[in-house]
């Protein structure tokens, strides 16, 4: 058994099932074209081969196999919740991410709310407030293009100064509508993709300049080209010319896109961010918005906690909801976009890629830029990390 092009014809299969499962594909366009003219193979069949390809990894380098085995574990769970075998939420996403999900005590919310009391003074409750603070400075849809464009340009040049960056590497964006995220990288490969920004929630600046830096450089873009020039072009290791959603190697990637500002700008993406604010006519405040920022780090969990509340305990909608809006001090309609990603069944358990996957990957890091570019540039999974 080809245990590598099995483990993407899987994905394949799987992805007929599960539309969206498959984020990318860039290798041989004779596998897909193949997949797509059999007969859908049942859920159960390919929990079976997903099985099997685990058991055929033993002729591959140590690292590689490791890598594909926790790949296959994600895609054969995805199998099992599809075939309708009963999995716990929290089993579900420690067999598809590699790490299991805790709950964050509202102690932590408390202190954060504390925090944003100091920051945000003025009448009112803290969550009008902050509601003030955060759309004041949002961007039109007229503002987010050329703003998004500037500053990728910025931080192209600062990370290829930094890690380097493969000859011929492009981003390019697009606003869009009726979505349930906020922001997509469509990584299209040859070194190419397409940033998909979502219009139907305003997006406020100071998340804007973190958007933008998740999504391109040194985020979402700059690990897709170097592991499609080094591992696939380079390496000839197909695998990794498939991206795929409910695996390890997203978790991993949500880390690299949420440290990677930090790693390559210390404290001053808002400096950085800011003239390219202003350049569209947005009077930006980078110390303010940093310390806000901080503060709202202490919110990561909350979302988590949703998750849990939803798929776990049973909560309803409306009480998770208003859990939402209580902690993250989020209006009706930004709430109303979380519940709809957590109740999609792809993205169920994915929104607890970003913060496990900044917390772990993060850790690992602990300010060393050369272990950011091993992220960048190698197999790594969760468990290697811890």
């Amino acid at each position: 058994m080809d245990a590598v092009r099995g483990y993407v014809e899987l994905g394949l299969r799987l992805n007929r099932h599960l539309d969206g499962l498959v984020d990318g594909y860039f290798g041989p366009p004779e596998i897909p074209a193949a997949v797509a003219v059999e007969p859908p193979r049942p859920p159960g069949d390919l929990v079976a081969d997903a099985s099997a390809l685990r058991e055929s990894l033993d002729g591959l380098e140590p690292t590689r196999a490791r890598w594909l085995d926790a790949q296959l574990l994600g895609l054969e769970t995805v199998a099992r919740r599809l075939a309708g075998e009963e999995i716990s939420f929290v089993d579900e996403v420690e067999r598809c991410y590699g790490i299991r999900p805790q709950r964050v005590p509202e102690e932590v919310f408390e202190e954060a709310h504390e925090e944003l009391e100091e920051l945000l003074r003025g009448p009112g409750p803290l969550a009008d407030r902050f509601q003030v603070w955060q759309d004041g400075d949002a961007l039109s849809p007229e503002q987010l293009a050329p703003f998004a464009e500037s500053l990728a340009s910025d931080l192209r040049r600062r990370t290829a100064d930094a890690f380097g960056l493969p000859a011929g590497e492009s981003v390019h964006f697009e606003l869009v509508a009726d979505e349930p995220w906020a922001a997509y990288n469509y990584y299209e490969g040859g070194l190419h993709s397409r940033i998909a920004i979502n219009t139907d929630v305003p997006l406020a600046a100071e998340r804007a300049l973190h958007m933008v830096a998740h999504e391109t450089y040194p985020g979402h873009h700059t690990e897709h080209v170097w592991k499609e020039q080094l591992l696939v072009r380079d390496g000839g290791r197909l695998e990794e010319a498939v991206l795929m959603i409910g695996t390890p190697q997203a978790l991993i990637a949500e880390g690299i896109a949420e440290t990677g500002a930090r790693t390559l700008l210390g404290d001053r993406l808002e400096e950085v961010g800011g003239e390219h604010l202003a350049r569209v006519g947005i009077d930006f405040d980078p110390a303010h918005a940093r310390a806000v920022r901080r503060a709202l780090g202490r919110l990561e969990g909350v979302a988590g906690n949703v998750a849990l509340m939803l798929h776990e305990t049973g909560a309803s909608q409306t009480d998770a909801t208003a859990y939402l809006t209580r902690w993250n001090l989020t209006s009706e309609q930004r709430a109303a976009k979380t519940i709809q990603f957590l109740s999609n069944p792809l993205w169920r358990s994915y929104l607890t890629t970003y913060a496990d996957g900044e917390r772990v990957c993060a850790a690992w890091i602990d300010g060393d830029p050369e272990r950011f570019r091993r992220l960048l540039t190698e197999q790594l999974t969760p468990a290697d990390l811890l």
